[in-house]
């Protein structure tokens, strides 16, 4: 596939600290890709490289098939970007600020700023000293959005907004990927990256750690079976299948924790009389927590 942003060994540091640490990133065109870490791991650290806002150690980076420092310019010119620390003029409207930024790019359709704004219920006519964060955040949206970029990349995007406009946000993430173009969207917010990626990327201290679709990942994570069985049973029946991490619970009810295959636990379950079950599957949060808590038990040992 042909790559929107493609990194190789991408690093940079800070004094000693390696904020980014020989990144090898993909993503490639007509896809949403959801870059998660919580703060402090490196993501807006990684943006900042891929748009040439601060210059890597060493690595390379390219976007759009343009080399991010060469071709800086050319590459703005096709891409949207909300950063995650979105300051605005405080003495200008929300629509000064918006027409400003049209005007960077030579002119913008106007009909396709008033959409944007419709949508995400913005009232552009108030000074940014009088905005909200979440209505703050609305106007750097509209800028990302308004002239159709080949590329968008949303730093947190969803700061501040009530739950209506980050359903609206969504839909408009859909939408680029429907055109074929691609969206780069880092967050902390699981459940956001959930719902709208195709692929998602880890990060943890700088590096990559996991790339996988949110099936895949969640096909590999432990999940949860709650079995309701016609009389008592031994729990001790489940904890030899492969793949069962915990058999909990007593008497006729007991939940199975496991990764894997659900088939053998539902062949023993059915061969000592189950007549109800629940299945509980991992969220992408608990597969996010996962990696790091990984990580502390690791860090810990060491």
């Amino acid at each position: 596939m042909t790559e929107a942003i493609g990194t190789h060994r991408l690093t940079k540091r800070f004094g000693d600290l390696a904020a980014v640490d020989c990144l090898d990133l993909e993503v490639h065109e007509g896809e949403v890709f959801g870059f998660l870490g919580p703060n402090g791991a490196g993501k807006s650290t990684t943006i900042r490289c891929i748009l040439d806002l601060s210059h890597p150690t060493s690595g390379t980076v390219s976007v759009l098939g343009l080399d991010s420092h060469t071709d800086s310019v050319a590459i703005r010119r096709r891409v949207g970007y909300c950063p995650g620390d979105l300051a605005l003029w405080p003495n200008l409207t929300g629509q000064q600020v918006i027409d400003y930024m049209a005007n960077l790019r030579g002119g913008v359709d106007r009909a396709a700023i008033d959409a944007l704004a419709e949508r995400l219920h913005a009232d552009l006519s108030k000074r940014c000293s009088d905005y909200s964060s979440g209505n703050r955040q609305k106007v750097g949206l509209i800028q990302a959005f308004m002239h159709r970029p080949d590329l968008v990349i949303l730093d947190e995007p969803s700061t501040g907004l009530d739950p209506l406009i980050q359903q609206e946000l969504q839909h408009l993430i859909t939408e680029v990927r429907t055109d074929g173009r691609s969206v780069f969207l880092s967050s902390h917010t699981l459940s956001e990256v959930e719902r709208v990626a195709d692929r998602v990327g880890i990060i943890r201290h700088g590096k990559l750690v996991e790339v996988s679709t949110v099936s895949d990942l969640k096909a590999k994570a432990v999940r949860g079976l709650e079995l309701e069985f016609t009389g008592d049973v031994d729990r001790a029946r489940f904890t030899t299948i492969p793949g069962v991490r915990e058999v909990t619970g007593a008497g006729h009810q007991i939940t199975v924790t496991y990764d894997g295959a659900i088939e053998p636990v539902l062949e023993a379950a059915t061969a000592l009389g189950v007549v109800n079950l629940h299945s509980q599957d991992a969220d992408l949060e608990q597969i996010f927590l996962a990696y790091y808590q990984d990580d502390e038990v690791a860090e810990a040992a060491s």
